[in-house]
């Protein structure tokens, strides 16, 4: 995460992100304040990269993280992109510049986007 901004200056008293979340390599918009929920859960995301590497990569080097917003419609983005089809996994990437993941989505639940802190920035 920023080291400069705490969770508690990125989550407000409802759970909910106060600042919009941004690409950290193109400042593209990824959400608006507000529209997403913190959320604690383990979940592995590959080391960024460009979208088609992430998709051939069988094996790939990364990191497991623990802080995210969840998003519960995909329709809630202002800005996303996503890989093929990774198992039953697709990872989140900035539709413009194409890097990521910055998140993850099981396809085995419809309604739950995760975005990792670590890997967008705040405004």
């Amino acid at each position: 995460m920023e080291p400069e901004l705490q969770t508690n200056e990125l989550v407000s008293a409802e759970g909910r992100n106060r600042k919009a979340v941004l690409c950290q390599r193109c400042g593209s918009r990824v959400l608006q304040p507000g529209a997403a929920l913190f959320s604690r859960r383990q979940l592995f995301l590959p080391s960024m990269r460009k979208k088609p590497a992430l998709a051939d990569d069988s094996n790939p080097e990364g990191d497991f993280l623990q802080e995210h917003w969840l998003v519960d419609d995909m329709f809630t983005f202002e800005n996303v992109g996503f890989t093929k089809d990774v198992g039953n996994i697709k990872f989140l990437v900035c539709a413009d510049c194409e890097i990521g993941p910055i998140g993850w989505h099981c396809l085995d639940d419809k309604n739950s986007f995760y975005v990792a802190l670590e890997r967008v920035s705040h405004e």
